[in-house]
């Protein structure tokens, strides 16, 4: 009997892993429809995390299309200090890097008066990041002028 307990334990601990690392998507309960939106991800052709950043998206229901590129202008309007190692833009806004995609959504529900998001580094347990999560992601929305505070924290 103890033996089936902990091959149980074993199981749910597995599904519990896949939805912690592979479905970074909200609990479905979005009152945006995620594949009206317009999105393009521009990235390094060499680049794994973006190559799995975007696989979330499409498996959160996002519309992607993928644009493999070195030219730096597509980030015109994103801080310096707030780059990473991709840049997605959705409709009229620019999304960089490994934001979650609770975040987009927010984006796209509110549809604030800002040039886009961005979320700074490569932090561990972010969408298409392996590892886990250590704290908060603080998701910082950038205005027109290039100035930029807190947008939310996940």
């Amino acid at each position: 009997m103890k033996k089936w307990v902990l091959v149980m334990v074993v199981i749910l601990l597995l599904i519990g892993g896949y939805f912690l690392f592979f479905n970074n998507s909200p609990s479905g309960s979005s009152v945006v429809d995620v594949s009206a939106a317009e999105v393009t991800v521009y990235k390094s052709q060499s680049c794994g995390c973006c190559d799995l950043y975007v696989s979330g998206l499409g498996r959160s229901g996002y519309n992607v299309k993928t644009v493999n590129t070195n030219d730096e202008s597509i980030k015109k309007d994103v801080p310096l200090n707030l780059r990473t190692c991709h840049t997605t833009m959705v409709g009229d806004y620019f999304v960089e890097g490994h934001v979650p995609y609770e975040a987009i959504e927010k984006l796209l529900e509110e549809k604030p008066d800002i040039a886009g998001i961005a979320l700074p580094g490569m932090p561990s347990g972010a969408p298409g990041m392996t590892g886990f999560k250590s704290g908060p992601f603080v998701i910082y929305s950038v205005n027109h002028d290039g100035t930029y505070q807190e947008f939310m924290r996940v």
